[in-house]
Order: structure tokens, then C-alpha cells, then sequence
């Protein structure tokens, strides 16, 4: 994939997960982008040790799998936030 479908599934996916998690719009568009290229990677690792595919490109399964990273990166972020 290259560095601008990475974009642009981060910000879908950053977007999904700050809606699911009830907190969209806080981070704005670039911390969405953030959340969601992050979140694609911890979706993918997430994936694999369950013995799936990561994000394979700029399709459903991709965005489907980076938005639970997203949503695990903001729990943990929220957890770390309240701990504090």
C-alpha cells in the first residue's frame, strides 16, 4: 500500500473508532489519521497472532481490521488517561 491509501485508511478507520468509542471529534483529523495508521498496525499484529491476515490494502477486510486497532489503541489511551 502506498503512504497515501495508508492515509486515507487511517483517517476512516481513526474516524470509525473515535465514533465507536464516543469520542469523535476530539482529536481532530490529524490525530484521527494518527490513531487509525497506529491502530492498522496493532490490528494487523492483533490479526496475525490470531492466525489471520493483517491489512492486505485498501479494502473492507483492511478497514475493518484497522478500525479494532483503533478502538483498542483509544481503550488503552483512555485507561493510561484515567490512571494518570
Amino acid at each position: 500500500m502506498g503512504i497515501l491509501s495508508w492515509i486515507i485508511l487511517g483517517m476512516i478507520a481513526g474516524w470509525l473508532g473515535s465514533m465507536f468509542m464516543g469520542n469523535n471529534g476530539q482529536q481532530g483529523v490529524v490525530g484521527d489519521v494518527i490513531i487509525g495508521v497506529i491502530g492498522a498496525v496493532i490490528g494487523g499484529f492483533l490479526a496475525n497472532m490470531l492466525g489471520e491476515t493483517g491489512v492486505t490494502g485498501f479494502n473492507l477486510y483492511s478497514l475493518f481490521i484497522a478500525t479494532i486497532g483503533a478502538v483498542v489503541l483509544l481503550t488503552l489511551k483512555r485507561a493510561l488517561m484515567r490512571g494518570a
